[in-house]
């Protein structure tokens, strides 16, 4: 089997590398030894931030670490999903979340004490109380969240293959720190209210930050950054100028997205008490998570489509079916793919059909690192992985796929399924709680 020679894999800027040997290679970089410093000297400080309120008050403090820590599985998942073709090492993923629990909360507490004083000297006191969040909030917290994407980014330059990868490593880091400023809220309730080790305030903490605020906070912000440096690795084609630019402006977009969450516009809720506060919320979030989704979409779409390209360079239908390739560039069409396998051989042929696609994706990766030779042979690892592709054509082909039989249509990936659950669950928690309040 033979690839026809095309453009395509020289100047595409996907270029997905193994990812061992440049684990390896990288223990020999500064920048690894300064990650691993970093780690453990705000391990450190982290540990000893924790080990106030977890000793005053063991019960609300391990609620909200494992509230928190459940609230946040949804989010992993779907951000491990949102790059469908070519997944991210797990241990880069758990990187990016360390950095943000871990280093980001360390080094932010005392950070933004100290450009709070700063403004508060600069211009006034009274100033600092209200817009001082809005300055040292963003100024420290999203430059702190994007160095982590940057050093991931140095530390394993081939993994970063798209624009994606780059929203994929963002929203972990911003993840990360969000669960544990979520956590540091939520100890700070608990002093606050002054009742002793109780959990009331965790829930209202959970339901004010993890439920209404959560889904358009730092995950979001720092998958905005993170698809700067994404564009700046991968865009080859563009000058150094172009690509710091363009990662420079999705810096400045994420500072300005959480300069307006954190200002205190709107923060009297048009006047009409808890119903506004939370309509506030909507106005100031749903902006910033749309922006994050289309960009998210786009990029995608673009990441698809080359895959499809280097993919249709076999020109083998048994690899891939011009229908198969068009349905690469759309999650929906694999899932209206493996809907059609459901429908006419049910369970079976959804896992079938589900293979298939996972092969094909694997085979297209594999692709994108380039022939073995001159000739445009594939190499003996890609070689193996179209024998993958050609295993579970043959698996799906052996099913029965007549017509269809009346069965119900598969409705989504068992992954979808846990997501909608849980977000159903959280969401009916959080109106109970905010019903609650209103009465």
């Amino acid at each position: 089997m033979r690839a026809r020679s095309t453009g395509a894999g020289r100047s595409a800027p996907v270029r997905p590398k193994p990812l061992a040997g440049e684990l390896f290679g990288s223990v020999r970089m500064p920048v690894f030894w300064l990650l691993i410093g970093l780690l453990l000297i705000s391990t450190v400080r982290l540990g000893a931030m924790v080990a106030a309120p977890l000793a005053r008050y063991p019960v609300a403090t391990t609620t909200a670490f494992a509230l928190f820590a459940l609230y946040a599985v949804p989010f992993v998942i779907f951000i491990v999903n949102l790059d469908h073709l070519e997944r991210e090492p797990p241990v880069l993923l758990a990187t990016a979340f360390t950095w943000g629990a871990v280093v980001v909360t360390a080094t932010a507490v005392p950070g933004n004490l100290a450009v709070d004083s700063l403004v508060a000297k600069l211009v006034s006191p009274r100033f600092a109380a209200l817009w001082g969040p809005a300055l040292a909030g963003p100024t420290v917290e999203e430059i702190l969240k994007f160095l982590g994407v940057l050093i991931i980014a140095l530390l394993a330059t081939s993994q970063i293959n798209s624009v994606v990868d780059g929203i994929v490593y963002g929203a972990m880091v911003g993840l990360g720190y969000q669960v544990m400023e979520n956590v540091s809220y939520a100890a700070i309730a608990v002093q606050t209210a002054g009742a002793g080790d109780r959990i009331e305030p965790v829930f209202s903490t959970f339901v004010v930050r993890g439920i209404l605020a959560g889904p358009w906070s730092h995950t979001v912000f720092t998958a905005l950054a993170g698809a700067g440096i994404g564009y700046a690795v991968v865009r080859v084609d563009r000058s150094p100028a172009a690509r710091v630019g363009f990662a420079g402006l999705c810096l400045a977009g994420a500072w300005l997205c959480h300069f307006g969450w954190n200002s205190p516009l709107l923060a009297d809720g048009f006047g009409l008490g808890t119903p506004g506060q939370i309509a506030a919320l909507l106005v100031k979030g749903c902006p910033v998570l749309t922006l994050a989704l289309i960009l998210a979409y786009v990029a995608r779409r673009r990441e698809g489509a080359y895959y499809a390209t280097v993919l249709s360079t076999l020109a083998d239908s048994r690899i891939v079916t011009p229908a198969e390739l068009r349905a690469i560039c759309s999650p929906g069409g694999r899932a209206a793919l493996r809907r059609a396998a459901y429908a006419r051989a049910g369970t079976a042929g959804d896992r079938a059909a589900r293979h298939l696609q996972e092969s094909q994706a694997r085979l297209a990766v594999e692709l994108s690192r380039g022939p073995a030779d001159d000739r445009g042979g594939l190499t003996a690892a890609a070689a193996a992985r179209a024998h993958e592709v050609l295993s579970a054509r043959h698996a799906l082909a052996a099913l029965d796929l007549g017509a269809p039989d009346g069965r119900r249509p598969f409705a989504g990936s068992v992954v979808m399924w846990l997501i909608g659950a849980w977000v159903t669950v959280l969401g009916a928690l959080g109106l109970a709680l905010m019903l609650r309040a209103l009465t």
